[in-house]
């Protein structure tokens, strides 16, 4: 049932279910809307995690880093499945998919504060916000979906009690944070498995495979960002270009790897049951905090560079080199093809080159010129290979 979106969206349609091999099944304006304005939060995120690191402070900032980055990839994740299976764009679609937004420049706004000193009050309501807002949507699909009304409500009612525990928490005291955290992040992961045992939902696997490309797309341009903003804060103070070329062109000719990789491989087949989807939906956790670490890792040497900083010059340098090598390993188990041994071991190989560029003169350059060759490696092993035109989609 092809619901192509209109230039100013309809008051109201059914939430019908899409087909799962619906034609010219693209992203939105909304969803690409929707990206740009998550990205914002991952954004803080990567500042306040340098800033934590820059302090000294670095198992307090990764760790601060990976509870609130949970926060924002699980929102966007939730909203994009539910997306491809259910977007109606009618009005009532826009305003909640809108206050999803507002909700993530919620956990924008207390990005920092959540790193710095813990506090997640600002982030939890944010986060409460975008999710209440998601079983308004599975409540709507429940009532037009017969077939998988009782999925749709394991999904309502599962968000709606876990974020129950979320505004619980805030109650505990400062010693049970990290446990009742951990707790909630399970009962979170457990709701689409719980739930799609009833009746699986019909998600587009082109759309799928889309969408998480079109924010790996953003996350990396966000980094280079970051990376840009901190070579010209460099440049403002006493260094020259000279000082941070070295930098400055390792860092982007990584990210061009990192970028090059990922759309290595064609994502919709590995898109084939809802356990492989679920993998590979979850480990792109990693993938995104790992890219926007790269970021803050390269922003954090830039600075020890000019003078800044608390960190000793192989701590600094690996604050970019292992989220680099965390990339590479994860991009891996995602994408690798059945009996490929060799190219196993190529990337294992380009990963232990990674994270020994940490002890090397020139990391940053040795860490891009790694990831170039494996590039180059990637595409030498796939000479023979003939490749197919994708589907009109």
């Amino acid at each position: 049932m092809s619901q192509p979106s209109s230039a100013v969206g309809s008051w109201y349609r059914p939430m019908k279910p899409r087909q799962a091999g619906e034609p010219h099944r693209n992203a939105t304006v909304l969803e690409l809307f929707f990206d740009l304005c998550f990205v914002a939060a991952v954004a803080q995120a990567a500042a306040a995690l340098e800033h934590e690191a820059a302090a000294g402070h670095v198992g307090h900032g990764v760790l601060g880093y990976a509870m609130v980055f949970f926060a924002i990839w699980w929102a966007w994740m939730n909203f994009t499945w539910f997306a491809s299976a259910y977007d109606t764009d009618d009005v009532p679609y826009r305003l909640l998919t809108l206050v999803q937004i507002t909700g993530a420049l919620i956990v924008a706004a207390g990005a920092a504060k959540a790193l710095e000193d813990y506090d997640f009050t600002l982030i939890t309501w944010g986060y409460v916000v975008m999710r209440l807002a998601m079983v308004v949507q599975w409540l709507r699909a429940a009532h037009a979906d017969p077939d998988r009304r009782a999925t749709c409500l394991r999904y309502a009612v599962g968000i709606a009690v876990v974020q129950v525990g979320w505004v619980a928490r805030l109650a505990l005291p400062d010693d049970a944070g990290l446990v009742s955290f951990a707790v909630l992040v399970v009962a979170e992961l457990s709701v689409p498995a719980w739930a799609e045992r009833a009746a699986v939902t019909p998600w587009h696997p082109h759309h799928i495979a889309e969408r998480y490309g079109l924010f790996t797309i953003i996350v990396l341009g966000e980094t280079i960002t970051a990376a840009t903003v901190s070579v010209r804060s460099a440049l403002d103070t006493d260094l020259s270009f000279g000082d941070v070329a070295g930098l400055a062109v390792g860092g982007v000719l990584t990210v061009f790897a990192l970028w090059w990789l990922y759309f290595s491989q064609d994502a919709r087949r590995r898109l084939t049951a809802l356990r492989t989807a679920l993998f590979w939906g979850y480990g792109h956790y990693v993938v995104f905090a790992s890219a926007a670490a790269v970021g803050a890792g390269l922003a954090l040497n830039v600075a020890h560079i000019a003078g800044h900083g608390h960190l000793g010059d192989t701590a600094t340098t690996a604050f970019y080199t292992v989220p680099v090598a965390v990339y590479l390993s994860v991009l891996r188990l995602l994408h690798r093809r059945p009996g490929s041994w060799g190219e196993d071991a190529m990337w294992a190989v380009a990963v232990l080159a990674v994270l020994a560029a940490t002890y090397v003169p020139g990391p940053i350059v040795t860490t891009g010129v790694v990831a170039a060759v494996l590039v180059a490696a990637t595409l030498w092993l796939r000479r023979g290979e003939v490749v197919e035109p994708e589907a009109a989609s």
